[in-house]
């Protein structure tokens, strides 16, 4: 679930285009170096983690509705790494073999375009007590990212100076996402424990800025709190979680354990509209490791925070639901930022008319 990140055969995907335009002499050897200086910057291997903050919102752990439900979502992320991204390290440069001291400099920017459709079936039966869901997460869409930048250094007696840039774009398949919920209620509090995961076979090229999957398996586990008052029409929900991520092996490189707290409150104006706030917080707990990374154990941190709108209407014999919600991102480190908004639509079994029960009864993103 991401932006760019490096690998799968090395033959370019259907849909993937990339441009490269050095300015002068030497462009070659501008862009080897500008081409790594984003993994200085960006932690979990080129920015790129598994999870996707913001999937998780209002109501997550609110009780479902037995039975098939869909969700359509839409997710527009536009995200930047910041001119302090720099790099003094040893390149080797063709057939010559020299070694070189490089200083450069580059900036990252990337949009982000994801289709991401989630089926789910509750079941009526309660296992451990719990009322347990299960899905999948089918995501497709568009990734292009602009690297652009200075390199300067020595090679042997000389000096030089030059900035090369490159830009790939994509559009194709992602990952398979499943996912498994179990829910517990106890009045107006409602409990969550989840497990999903990456199964790594949409788009990846190890030589592209730009791609839909991530190339390498993970496991992400955690808890979900839901407060839901119907009589005062109160709402917040957290839910927390851990990633552990398996090595990439087409790059070698394995991202540390990522931490992510999803978290939204809502008022209900209404049976059937509801405003209120969204937030995350993304830490890197532990550094990158693997023979493939050459930049050190760096650990990429981001938060954000918005507003959320959503409806609940009546659709034939089944619920409709629309949310809308934007997160600003601050206080990024090694790893892109800028802002995101999600639209999401979703079909349930209908429910009954209490402020409790009409809420959107969908798992993610509400």
């Amino acid at each position: 679930m991401k932006t760019s990140n490096c690998a799968v055969s090395g033959k370019p995907g259907v849909g993937r285009r990339s441009s490269i335009q050095p300015t002068v002499a030497f462009a070659a050897l501008a862009f080897a170096a500008v081409a790594s200086a984003p993994r200085t910057a960006i932690a979990d291997e080129g920015g790129v983690s598994f999870w996707l903050p913001g999937l998780f919102g209002s109501l997550a752990a609110a009780p479902l509705q037995p039975g098939w439900s869909m969700t359509a979502m839409e997710y527009y992320d536009n995200v930047h790494a910041g001119g302090d991204v720099s790099l003094a390290r040893e390149v080797t440069i063709g057939r010559f073999n020299p070694t070189l001291r490089v200083d450069a400099s580059a900036s990252l920017h990337a949009h982000i375009d994801l289709g991401i459709l989630l089926p789910t079936y509750t079941f009526e039966q309660r296992f451990f007590g719990a009322q347990t869901t299960v899905g999948v997460l089918f995501p497709v869409g568009k990734v292009d990212t602009t690297l652009q930048g200075m390199i300067s250094g020595t090679l042997g007696p000389f000096g030089f100076s030059k900035f090369g840039s490159r830009t790939d774009e994509v559009t194709a398949a992602g990952d398979l996402i499943p996912i498994v919920q179990m829910r517990w209620n106890e009045g107006v509090n409602n409990f969550m424990a989840y497990m999903t995961g990456d199964l790594p076979v949409g788009e990846y090229d190890r030589t592209s800025l730009a791609n839909i999957g991530i190339g390498h398996y993970a496991l992400d586990g955690g808890l979900g709190y839901t407060y839901l008052n119907p009589q005062t029409g109160h709402e917040f929900s957290a839910v927390a979680g851990l990633t552990h991520n398996y090595i990439n092996p087409y790059t070698n490189y394995q991202n540390g354990l990522d931490f992510h707290l999803d978290w939204g409150a809502s008022q209900f104006l209404s049976k059937q509209l509801l405003v209120g706030a969204v937030g995350y917080v993304y830490n890197q707990l532990t550094g990158d490791s693997g023979s493939g990374d050459r930049v050190g154990p760096f650990e990429s941190r981001v938060i954000g925070v918005g507003p959320q709108v959503g409806y609940i209407f009546p659709l034939g014999a089944s619920q409709g639901y629309v949310n809308l919600k934007a997160y600003g991102e601050f206080d990024a480190h090694d790893r892109p930022h800028g802002y995101n908004a999600w639209l999401t639509f979703s079909i349930t079994p209908p429910t009954p008319t209490t402020p409790a029960s009409v809420s959107p009864r969908m798992m993610m993103t509400k």
